[in-house]
């Protein structure tokens, strides 16, 4: 079953991160869309990058629509988890499904370069969203007593984490987020 797809997210990277190291790291990503480098990986959306690397901002771009299968989503995640120790620092993938019945179905996916600092995006993020959806109703002060709710939780949440069992850090995760249109 195929599956049309739209991936999103604008990665800075660490300075001297060439784009051949970025080629390298999300290898099983091109080798999924049968693509030799970023140059070969086009979008079904004419007007959209695709995956390219600006060398002179450090930004990792991926603007890209294409059509998918089963394998994808481990291509995917294997490619991120490879990029993470190249970020600067975590930022969100957008990944959002087009389904059969018109509806379509985000995710969010974190790639950083440690398991912390993609908390603390993921921190950023739900903050951000709660902020948005708060504002229309509430005033500035409101809003921060559910702001510093959320860190209070966040903070408890990476303290219970710290106190499990040691998982190999991983350099990306996953989360559902409410669709979201992109206008290119």
């Amino acid at each position: 079953m195929r599956m049309e797809v739209h991936l999103h997210a604008d990665i800075p990277m660490l300075e001297g991160v060439s784009k051949k190291q970025i080629e390298q790291a999300i290898a099983p990503l091109l080798d999924y869309l049968d693509a030799d480098g970023l140059a070969d990986v086009k979008s079904l959306e004419p007007e959209e990058p695709g995956l390219r690397y600006d060398d002179k901002e450090l930004m990792f771009l991926m603007c890209w629509t294409g059509e998918i299968g089963r394998s994808f989503h481990p291509a995917l995640e294997s490619a991120l988890d490879n990029l993470g120790p190249l970020c600067y620092e975590a930022v969100e993938v957008e990944l959002t499904m087009y389904l059969d019945n018109g509806e379509q179905e985000s995710r969010l996916l974190f790639v950083g370069p440690t398991a912390h600092a993609i908390h603390e995006a993921q921190r950023r993020c739900m903050v951000e969203d709660v902020t948005a959806l708060l504002a229309r109703q509430f005033g500035k002060e409101q809003i921060a007593e559910v702001t510093a709710l959320l860190d209070r939780l966040f903070e408890q949440e990476w303290k219970s984490r710290a106190s499990e069992a040691q998982k190999p850090e991983r350099a990306f995760e996953t989360a559902t987020r409410p669709s979201r249109k992109h206008l290119h």
